[in-house]
């Protein structure tokens, strides 16, 4: 089935896996079945390992100007922006995300403190959700981290906005391997298909919508003394 219905809508898939390309990344083969949901509802998608670019640490926009001599995030930033959507997959470690998704979301933090032309955190209007593959236990601690720092910096998150699989305890099998069956997993293909239309149906709501109103939420006019229904308890 393909529709035309999300059209105009624009998604970025960043893999936080540890494994430069074109190595094969397990977080990757579930990050794929997403994207085809997309594609085949008319969104445009654009994806890629945040590993394989030479990106400073920092929670600033360009980290060439606090010392490092390269820094690709500001470029990367480009690509991410664009899209309506942000997914970030990730690899499951020690029981928690890896370290290129920890870098990630330091760079996003980094841009947070910019507005858009409402005055309103430059997030706001975006969404976001997480895709989680790992050996052991950790889906929905990782999950939990990943989602409350983007709405934190201003990304709007639907319901079910994680998904991910796991195989037993220990050494094992992982997503991509024949041995795992990981793709006839119903409670996996499940949510990756409730986020995935989760993800498309707030993007759509929020761009026909031309985001949230700034009524209460505008940084510039809270700046410029705007106060809305707020009274500082003080002068009760």
């Amino acid at each position: 089935m393909s529709t035309t219905q999300f059209s105009g809508l624009k998604a970025v898939y960043v893999n936080c896996t540890l494994k430069k390309s074109p190595r094969q990344s397990h977080t990757k083969g579930l990050m794929d079945v997403s994207i085809e949901i997309m594609k085949r509802e008319g969104v445009s998608v654009d994806e890629f390992r945040l590993v394989d670019f030479d990106v400073a640490f920092g929670v600033y926009p360009d980290m060439t100007e606090y010392g490092y001599k390269t820094d690709e995030w500001p470029e990367l930033f480009k690509r991410i922006f664009d899209a309506d959507i942000l997914v970030v997959g990730t690899p499951i470690w020690l029981g928690e995300r890896s370290s290129v998704a920890t870098k990630l979301i330091e760079r996003l933090y980094a841009m947070s403190g910019k507005q858009n032309d409402k005055g309103q955190y430059l997030f706001y209007g975006k969404v976001g959700g997480c895709i989680i593959t790992g050996n052991e236990d950790g889906v929905k601690h990782c999950a939990m981290g990943i989602l409350y720092a983007m709405q934190h910096i201003g990304y709007s998150i639907p319901p079910q906005a994680d998904c991910g699989w796991i195989g037993e305890v220990g050494p094992g099998p992982s997503y991509l391997d024949e041995a795992s069956d990981a793709k006839s997993n119903d409670f996996t293909n499940r949510n990756t298909t409730f986020m995935t239309y989760n993800l498309m149906h707030l993007a759509q709501m929020l761009k026909d919508n031309k985001g949230y109103p700034a009524l209460g939420n505008s940084r510039k006019e809270w700046d410029n003394g705007k106060r809305w229904s707020f009274e500082n308890p003080e002068y009760r």
